[in-house]
């Protein structure tokens, strides 16, 4: 972070980032002050020691007190200056977290760039915390290395130059050595972090599936793989920390080098054995004492800046690792934008227009699809799975990208400046909607402040849960929906559009009777007609039953067979309503 990020603050409102690199700076340069406070303490004290030594052991007194004074100023200084970084770090990292999650919401659930859930909250909650310690004492510690040597290197040479040309000689050194060092260590930090997100990634994903895992008997491979990660990230820490000790013995190393050759120094020059080196005749007992006082003073900012390097290669994997993760999911079209609801929810004209879907591994590719949905229509997309269904409600939904074509609601294309609006208007349900773990409240109403808790049972028992769960409201499920069967997961799902989105004129519904029994599909189509009564319904489905329910049935795959007016062993005649509207694929 170089100075000139921080030009042009003054007078920025607290809170931004230009307040907080304000703060930065200010935090920097009392910690300075407090480091060159030592010069005048260590006169002091050569000062001190030269008058016990004369016999003047009576006036020390008032260098004590001038020593209780600096010393008070120093502390006072130094912990001005730790918070004032500290809490502009803070307030970066927020910002910084802010963006990201932000990036991560507008990107599309459906996006496969996507980080893992495990990955992307280990990389914000964890790994971006090792940016505090290089954003609070990185720039800190530049400024000391850069300011407090070269003063007590002048106030070193005013006494000796053969002491200051040893200081000289020593300094560089280190940080050749530890610039070497810190290269190797910012490496390994990078490697670090992506073992650290991918097991994180990794436990989360197995704990979730801990049911299957164990029904399927895979329990054991699963320790043993997850044994194995553990390992990897073991070596990977040892790795870090092997190059953090070699950086600091490298440091010491030539610290304690300086520091002695300076006492040596010194001791013969005072026995008289080296009479050069000063600029007039031999030093004094306390000259030499200040000399040898700001020596191991000289190389205290390197040994910050030591410390601090493997701070600043650790933060700088952490924001690596936050930049890719928020570069990689593709944005939504358009911002995404408060909901705000309305009286009524208005039926939309939905429109595909030559749509071409993803491509697929099928060896017949899929046609653009043209579909016109009247305000108020209720539609089943019918195929086989695989056939594209759930991605084309995912492009009317705008969770995915329109290479070809366009979706046009009531006439309006999807496009970015048109999206926010444009999804205000809708609401989408997948196939596996997820139930966190919380009330049955705060399931339906997502903790929105503008969902009323009076809405909550009457969408209950529209969605057909009204004896199931309305008696239990405050009952707490489980994480994924433990305690929930997959219909009344669906239902709950349904209520949770009633309640959270009653704005919505456009219902986006993605085989909501996959994988349930026929008297619990039977249920939950009820529900979703009764939700949809006034509304526009698109329906992705394989189901014949719900799909000769709809007004019309849009066949996205040829060779599929599609629901017609004949009667079926698993059904009665279809409505007379419903129609059939070839689309291909």
């Amino acid at each position: 972070m170089k100075s000139t990020d921080f030009d042009q603050t003054a007078g920025a409102p607290a809170g931004t980032p230009q307040a907080s690199r304000l703060r930065a700076d200010h935090g920097t340069a009392w910690s300075v002050l407090a480091s060159l406070l030592w010069l005048p303490q260590a006169a002091l004290l050569a000062v001190a020691v030269q008058w016990i030594a004369e016999g003047r052991a009576a006036e020390v007194g008032r260098l004590a007190l001038g020593l209780l004074v600096l010393g008070v100023a120093k502390a006072v200084c130094e912990g001005r200056g730790m918070r004032l970084s500290f809490d502009a770090a803070r307030t970066q990292l927020q910002a910084l977290r802010a963006q990201v999650v932000q990036q991560l919401a507008s990107s599309s659930p459906l996006d496969t760039q996507r980080a893992p859930s495990g990955q992307a909250a280990s990389a914000v909650a964890e790994q971006a915390e090792a940016i505090v310690p290089w954003l609070s004492r990185y720039q800190t510690a530049m400024w000391r290395t850069t300011v407090v040597p070269l003063v007590l290197l002048l106030a070193v040479a005013w006494q000796s130059w053969v002491a200051a040309l040893i200081l000289l000689v020593a300094a560089p050194l280190i940080p050749l050595f530890m610039a070497i060092v810190g290269w190797r260590a910012q490496a390994a930090s990078e490697a670090h972090m992506v073992q650290l997100g991918q097991m994180n990634a990794f436990l989360l994903d197995r704990l979730r599936g801990l049911t299957t895992l164990r029904a399927l008997g895979a329990v054991d491979s699963t320790a043993q793989r997850l044994r194995a990660h553990a390992e990897s990230l073991r070596q990977r820490t040892m790795r870090v920390l092997r190059i953090a000790f070699l950086s600091s013995a490298v440091l010491e190393l030539f610290a304690a080098l300086g520091v002695a050759m300076v006492a040596v120094y010194v001791g013969f020059h005072l026995l008289g054995y080296l009479e050069f080196g000063t600029w007039q005749g031999r030093l004094s007992l306390g000259e030499a004492l200040f000399v040898l006082l700001l020596a191991p003073a000289f190389f205290d900012p390197l040994r910050e800046l030591s410390a601090v390097w493997h701070d600043r290669a650790a933060g700088t994997a952490a924001l690596q690792t936050l930049q890719h993760m928020a570069c990689g999911a593709q944005p939504l079209p358009g911002a995404l934008a408060e909901v705000a609801s309305t009286a009524q929810a208005a039926p939309a004209r939905v429109t595909l227009q030559a749509l071409q879907l993803p491509g697929s591994a099928a060896a017949t590719p899929l046609v653009p699809v043209d579909v016109d949905i009247q305000p108020g229509e209720h539609v089943a997309l019918w195929g086989a799975s695989g056939s594209g269904k759930s991605l084309l409600l995912a492009q009317i939904a705008g969770l995915l990208p329109t290479d070809q074509g366009q979706v046009l609601v009531d006439g309006v294309p999807m496009a970015d400046a048109s999206a926010p609006a444009l999804r205000r208007r809708m609401a989408w349900m997948g196939q596996h909607p997820h139930v966190f773990a919380g009330s049955v409240a705060r399931n339906i109403s997502l903790d929105r402040p503008d969902v009323a808790g009076a809405d909550i049972a009457p969408a209950l028992q529209q969605a057909g849960l009204g004896t199931v769960l309305q008696a239990r409201p405050s009952s707490s499920l489980g994480e994924g929906g433990q305690g929930l069967s997959g219909g009344e997961a669906v239902r709950l799902a349904l209520a949770r559009l009633a309640v959270a989105a009653p704005h919505a004129g456009v219902l986006l519904v993605d085989e909501p009777t996959a994988h349930l029994d026929p008297a619990t599909a039977a249920q939950v189509t009820q529900a979703l007609l009764q939700l949809a009564q006034g509304r526009t319904l698109v329906v992705a489905t394989h189901d014949p039953l719900l799909a000769a329910r709809m007004d019309r049935v849009v066949q996205l795959q040829t060779q599929t067979p599609i629901p017609t007016q004949a009667q079926t062993p698993e059904q009665g005649p279809a409505p007379a309503s419903a129609q059939v509207q070839e689309g291909a694929a």
